[in-house]
Parts: C-alpha cells; structure tokens; sequence
C-alpha cells in the first residue's frame, strides 16, 4: 500500500477530466488498466510526456483524479509534480496539452521539455 499517494502530483482540467473518462467508457476499453502519466526520453527538447491507459508496474505510484486511477512512476514525478493536463479542441489544434512548472524549455509542439 506504500506505492499510494493521497494527493496527485499533477492535475487535469474540466476538459481532460471530460476526454478521459470519454475514452474510459469505449465499449473495448480494458476495465483494469490506469491513465499512466510519465515522461520518456527524446523530443526537440529532451523530454517527451507520455499519457496513455496501461497495466501496473512495480515502480508505479498510484493516484486518482476524479474518479479516474492514474498511475506515475516514481521516478517521473520530479519532472512532473505540479503539472497541468488540459484538452484542446481547436481547429489547428486537437490533444491534450501540458503545462509544466518544472520545464526550464518547452518546444512549440508543446509535448517536448527540459529540466
């Protein structure tokens, strides 16, 4: 039980909150996966974020925002805590963005930082 946090390290507005539990309720969505919210390494920057339903790890904190389990893993948390996801649906621009106070540069694309 030590890998549960009570306060998530980052944050999703009304409109992620929307999209995500949109995406949870497809008919062929798999029941026990979680919102995994972490980094990877590359992009124009350094770092890329990574957002997406998978299994478990044994590295993994949990957290739940809004009814929706999330997972991190505890190494990502430092480049993550106090992150802001939001949902974008503009014309040019549909997704969800990322705002990061750790970030000391983003890209224009926006899904690529450094620390």
């Amino acid at each position: 039980m030590d890998n549960v946090t009570t306060t998530a390290p980052v944050t999703f507005t009304p409109g992620a909150v929307k999209e995500i539990k949109r995406l949870m309720s497809a008919p062929d969505f798999e029941q026990e996966q979680f919102l995994r919210v972490g980094v990877k390494g590359g992009g124009c920057s350094g770092l890329s974020y990574l957002l997406g339903f998978d299994k478990k790890e044994a590295n993994d904190k949990e957290f739940e925002v809004e009814g929706i389990p999330c997972i991190i893993n505890k190494a990502h948390e430092m480049y993550l805590a106090g992150m802001e996801i939001d949902w974008s649906e503009g014309l040019d621009n549909r997704g969800f963005t990322f705002s990061n106070p750790n970030a000391s540069s983003t890209c224009g694309c926006g899904t690529s930082f450094a620390v």
